[in-house]
């Protein structure tokens, strides 16, 4: 199965972000990155899953790991009662990031994704790399890819 790793970074909350993913398909790894002027670590955390599915657009089934446990319960335990409240939250304040997590809950919902949260900086080496590239790119505003 195919594993995707994906980060955000932001330099300032709000502040430059960068986002990043790293797939490894069975031994072969890719990476894409990017970055917005003006953003949230939430939302670059998003962006990077999002951009992940867009990305692998052929694959049905995968496993995403974050490091994010914003991203990994917003899409596994929160985004069902928010939609049921009309986006709302528990405390009845608007879901913040809405427009992102409507479009990560559509790719969801066609692929079969399993959601795993990992440590951050910690002993994964897949994850420590997707985290310096995101980095990157929130530092340098810049996009790179290689496979």
């Amino acid at each position: 199965m195919i594993e995707v790793y994906t980060d955000g970074s932001c330099l300032g909350n709000p502040g430059k972000g960068g986002w990043a993913f790293l797939v490894n398909n069975e031994g072969v790894i890719s990476s894409r990155s990017g970055y917005s002027i003006n953003a949230t670590n939430n939302q670059m955390e998003l962006t990077a899953a999002i951009k992940a599915i867009e990305f692998l657009v052929n694959h049905k089934e995968m496993s995403i790991y974050t490091d994010s446990n914003y991203l990994k319960n917003g899409i596994t335990l929160w985004v069902t009662n928010w939609k049921k409240n009309n986006w709302k939250t528990a405390s009845k304040n608007p879901v913040k990031n809405k427009e992102l997590w409507e479009r990560l809950d559509q790719l969801n919902y066609l692929k079969k994704i399993k959601w795993k949260w990992v440590k951050a900086h910690d002993t994964n080496k897949l994850n420590n790399e997707v985290d310096l590239l995101a980095r990157h790119s929130a530092e340098t505003l810049t996009e790179s890819s290689f496979n």
